[in-house]
């Protein structure tokens, strides 16, 4: 518990230099670009909207009776996004900045939390997107706020961990990024993002259910969709997840503190 209030602390102090490193991280994706941030928008939506309708008139995916398909595959598909690319690029994120390992006075520990938010902002352009398209539709009320806001917070905590572990694990293995690229693609189709879980036999179900990114993207669709409050959240499942993700935490941390000595000799 004192290393993490002393973490959070770190953190604290130095909460306007990650504000600006993340903004600076996220305008650097778009140097040289005529369009900016339409082309940072305009491809994971042209992504997501193939697969819509691929499931959705190719396959014949079906939500749940009376929902709309548009708003049950994309509430659930931006959260997924969302961990991808944050976890994708944070994994790379000691190598990206390896010329900041050297300097004495810099924390190396803000670096993965610097790019989740970087990650987020887009984030936050597509969530707000979804909310006016379904609101269109249907009410957008303020326990979807909240779980929205509760969510992303998850989101973020599960991130924090895992960054810190496969960031680490990096350095040291190159081969770490083509390993967690393997995990996405795999990932996205053993989350029920485009599929419903309910066909599947209890069972099944119980399994799936043990990927921590499941409570996400189901929460997501829940808070949008279902207009489900936090009050409605399955205790189990959400003690399962904490579990999980203080374990990744304390994985994350311990194996960052005992190498990061030797990011300066291998970078």
């Amino acid at each position: 518990m004192q290393r993490l209030i002393a973490l959070f602390k770190i953190y604290y102090d130095s909460r306007h230099l990650i504000k600006e490193m993340a903004l600076r991280d996220f305008k650097l994706k778009f140097v040289g670009s005529v369009f900016g941030l339409f082309w940072a928008v305009l491809q994971p939506l042209a992504m997501m909207s193939i697969l819509y309708f691929v499931f959705k008139y190719g396959l014949k995916a079906k939500a749940e009776n009376g929902i709309s398909f548009a708003a049950w595959f994309f509430s659930a598909s931006i959260a997924w996004n969302f961990f991808q690319d944050a976890l994708t690029s944070t994994t790379n994120v000691y190598m990206e900045y390896a010329y900041l390992i050297k300097k004495v006075n810099f924390r190396l520990a803000l670096l993965p939390l610097i790019k989740i938010l970087s990650s987020f902002i887009l984030h936050v352009v597509f969530v707000t997107l979804l909310l006016v398209f379904v609101a269109f539709t249907d009410s957008i009320n303020f326990n979807t706020l909240i779980s929205l806001l509760y969510f992303s917070f998850c989101s973020i905590a599960l991130l924090f961990g895992l960054s810190w572990l496969t960031s680490t694990i990096q350095v040291f293995y190159r081969d770490m990024g083509q390993f967690i690229g393997i995990i996405m693609q795999i990932g996205f189709w053993v989350t029920p993002i485009a599929w419903n879980h309910s066909l599947l036999s209890p069972e099944y179900q119980t399994i799936l259910k043990l990927n921590p990114v499941m409570y996400i993207t189901e929460g997501y669709r829940g808070a949008i969709v279902h207009k489900t409050s936090l009050f409605d959240i399955s205790i189990n499942q959400t003690l399962y997840f904490w579990a999980v993700t203080l374990a990744c935490f304390g994985l994350g941390t311990f194996v960052f503190k005992k190498l990061k000595s030797h990011f300066a000799d291998i970078l």
